[in-house]
């Protein structure tokens, strides 16, 4: 593999680098001044992700700030259910609501043929993205996994125990896996497209892969995304992808397992010497500050930040959070676990 000048990219390739790469979920949001002022004036949520000047803008603020090592484009994962024509919005104070599908009758309306027309704006965005990066910064772009796009579509938003989505897929799963069909095919031609318009890395997330009992998880987490990542590949299968299967316990030897995945992004939850032992000698692994750590700063941050690096430097490895920054998160402690990670020495 030869050496790229993206840092990142050699992390996710195996390689080693000068230090430790670093980027964070959730980067550009709202913990950022200027990404409220830009916020004020775009209209909705889905207004701000599909008017590529703004979210290219939005995207290269924490660059800008910081200096990650990564940008992450900024989209949502709810851009494919409304890609294919489901009606998404977003409330403030509710979050992502959804015109629920729960029959297969229902999945008449989806329409995949919108899709390229409806998601160029996202495209436009890495492509204007890809032009204001340094070639040393690595470009991401990403989607939501089947089984947790599926879980909105069908609660109609966030949920506590995701009791609709598994019901239909516990008790008519050849229904619900029309579902999951469609998504795999939507989301596998979203990936390829971004790849074409500029974006150096590809993430999946399965924010709920956790939720699922262990032969759904292979069923309707681990089956559904072999499928994007072998769909990918045939395409550019030179491209790094990370997944998320988030909560996922011990059931991330599964991801590991299956061929074409270069990493795999850890919630806060997963024992780091487990890790070490177990996924770093397979795959580049990345996280897993818990956000609160972030958000709290201070000796707690310093010394949980330089465990994680303690422990997991000595492998391919990229560090982040095990999830998503908050938005009251200060921002001279983004700061300063930048300083931390930068500057630390085994």
């Amino acid at each position: 593999m030869p050496i790229s000048k993206k840092p990142l990219i050699n992390a996710l390739n195996g390689l080693p680098t000068k230090q430790t790469p670093i980027w964070l979920m959730r980067q550009a949001g709202r913990y950022l001044p200027e990404y409220r002022e830009i916020r004020k004036g775009a209209g909705t949520f889905l207004d701000l992700c599909y008017t590529p000047d703004l979210a290219a803008e939005v995207t290269l603020q924490p660059i800008r700030r910081y200096g990650f090592d990564a940008a992450i484009i900024f989209s949502d994962i709810l851009v494919i259910p409304d890609a294919l024509g489901q009606q998404v919005s977003f409330k403030e104070g509710v979050g992502p609501v959804l015109e629920t599908i729960r029959t297969v009758e229902e999945l008449a309306s989806l329409d995949q043929n919108r899709l390229p027309e409806h998601l160029d704006p996202v495209y436009e965005a890495l492509r204007k993205t890809r032009r204001d990066l340094s070639e040393e910064t690595t470009l991401i772009g990403f989607a939501g996994a089947p089984w947790t796009v599926a879980t909105y579509m069908v609660e109609g938003g966030t949920s506590r125990d995701f009791a609709n989505t598994k019901r239909w897929a516990f008790s008519a799963p050849q229904e619900f896996g029309k579902l999951i069909d469609i998504l795999v095919a939507s989301i596998t031609k979203h990936l390829i497209a971004q790849v074409e318009a500029g974006a150096d890395a590809l993430q999946i997330f399965d924010s709920w892969a956790g939720m699922l009992p262990e032969i759904a998880f292979d069923q309707w987490c681990v089956d559904p995304i072999l499928r994007i990542i072998s769909g990918v590949k045939k395409e550019k299968p030179d491209v790094p992808i990370i997944v998320f299967p988030r909560l996922a316990g011990y059931r991330y030897l599964k991801i590991v397992a299956l061929e074409g995945v270069s990493a795999v992004s850890l919630d806060q939850t997963v024992s780091l010497d487990w890790v070490q032992r177990n996924l770093q000698n397979k795959v580049t692994v990345q996280g897993n500050l818990d956000p609160i750590y972030l958000l709290a700063g201070g000796d707690a941050m310093r010394a949980e930040a330089e465990r994680i690096l303690e422990t997991l430097s000595g492998g391919p490895f990229i560090f982040n959070l095990g999830h998503g920054v908050l938005p009251p998160t200060p921002l001279d402690n983004v700061a300063e676990l930048c300083e931390i990670v930068s500057g630390w020495q085994r």
